[in-house]
């Protein structure tokens, strides 16, 4: 701001009277122009100095009757640059609230269980958008679990999430050739679909038995899971984990397909592999070296974990085996009034929370206290260590290829258990809107 020019030396107009005009030449007018020059470089870096100073007491006038002129350009400038600055800070939050993007790949027996209760726990965290669920034979034939997921999807309003069928059988190991082998190195305890089955017979690849949660009305992708595996990270390149809760033939056959597929994807989280846990469970304190997942197609494991994937997480039989789902905390979930907690509270069963670990600790890795990274494999030696796992540290391993692995190694166990029933008895989260492609 300044103030009106004030009158010449020789006081104020007599009224009435016209205004005094200086009338200049064209032959002085260049003579003067340096100075005229001078004295509006003088001028603007005065007004400018007033208005930095003016700025920084805030645009008001003084009490003193005056006429408040605002250098009108600095202001406007001043005015873009914070109007710039809310764009780019309201631009924050909407970046910041971008969802995780993940494709489920699990062996879906039910109904309940590790397998459907992880898959909720992801579906439920409003973070997240699942772009669709891959399924492989496990715990239970791949058929059969087909069905279980998508019948999962109608009970929770969610049947806009894709259900893919995937491999019926492991690459190389079947269930004949583990009737053999063990007459040979000893009885193998749990062979999911092949020896064990909830609630009725256990049956073959092609046969599903009625369904306790009734069976679904809708159809499954029409598509290879593979195929949908690899044209998910193509098309959202490093922003897609893939979250594995089954036996990893799935994502092996999609490397095969595509040597780009692992490293196109933002990271693999993987429940799998057991070390050395502290148990009295004869299934592990016997063959601690044994687990399922990576046990069940060995040539398949040792393929995914050779991949170029950016990033490895793995929660093993180690840090499961300190977690249970017991009565009090399906309680805690039957209290919950929408569909995925009465689900899972109608279905629950006493086990440990293999899957929903890693699933909740990919959600939120702050319930992880404890990591070790090692170098992570799988024996596809077919004699005694047929599947088991393998692990070394940088000093020890034989420089074959193997890769890293953030490991999980302890948890806060409370916080943990207060998030997954959070997850569970929350209300479903609306579909998330995604431009078309």
């Amino acid at each position: 701001m300044k103030r009106e020019r004030e009158r010449p030396e020789n006081g104020p107009a007599e009224p009435g009277s016209k205004p005094q005009i200086n009338v200049i030449s064209n032959r002085e007018l260049p003579s003067l122009g340096p100075a005229l020059t001078r004295r509006k470089q003088r001028t603007a870096l005065d007004s400018n100095r007033e208005l930095s100073r003016t700025w920084s007491r805030g645009v008001s006038c003084p009490r003193v009757k005056r006429t408040c002129i605002v250098a009108l350009p600095a202001l406007l400038s001043r005015a873009l640059l914070v109007l710039l600055i809310f764009v780019v800070v309201a631009a924050v939050p909407l970046a910041a609230q971008e969802k995780r993007k993940v494709v489920i790949d699990e062996d879906c027996s039910g109904p309940g269980g590790t397998n459907t209760q992880a898959i909720l726990a992801l579906i439920q965290s409003p973070d997240t958008d699942v772009l669709g669920i891959t399924i492989v034979t496990g715990d239970a034939w791949r058929d059969e679990e087909v069905q279980h997921a998508l019948r999962l999807m109608e009970i929770i309003g969610r049947t806009g999430i894709p259900v893919v069928p995937g491999a019926a059988f492991p690459l190389v190991n079947s269930k004949e050739f583990i009737a053999r082998w063990e007459t040979i190195y000893g009885k193998v305890v749990y062979q999911g679909g092949w020896n064990f089955a909830k609630g009725h017979a256990v049956h073959g690849p092609t046969e599903i038995p009625p369904l306790p949660e009734g069976a679904p009305t809708t159809k499954p992708l029409n598509e290879v899971a593979a195929n949908f595996l690899v044209r998910m990270v193509r098309q959202y390149p490093h922003q897609v984990t893939i979250y594995e809760g089954g036996p990893l033939t799935n994502l092996a056959l999609a490397q095969s397909l595509d040597p780009e597929f692992a490293s196109l994807a933002k990271e693999l989280v993987l429940m799998g592999g057991s070390l050395n846990p502290q148990t009295d469970d004869p299934e592990f304190s016997i063959t601690p070296r044994r687990e399922f997942n990576l046990w069940m197609d060995p040539e398949a494991s040792r393929i995914v974990l050779h991949a170029p994937w950016p990033r490895v997480v793995v929660t093993t039989v180690d840090i499961s085996l300190k977690t249970k789902m017991d009565q009090d905390l399906i309680s805690q979930i039957a209290k919950g009034q929408y569909p995925a907690a009465q689900y899972t509270a109608k279905y629950a069963e006493g086990n440990y929370l293999w899957d929903e670990l890693a699933s909740v600790a990919w959600l939120d890795p702050s319930i992880i206290t404890k990591w070790k990274e090692l170098y992570l494999d799988v024996s596809i030696d077919r004699g005694a260590s047929y599947g088991d796992t393998l692990v070394w540290t940088e000093d020890t391993r034989p420089h074959m290829g193997e890769r890293t692995a953030e490991i999980q190694d302890d948890l806060d166990k409370p916080k943990f258990y207060k998030e997954f029933v959070d997850l569970l008895t929350r209300p479903t989260p609306p579909p998330t809107n995604r431009p078309a492609h």
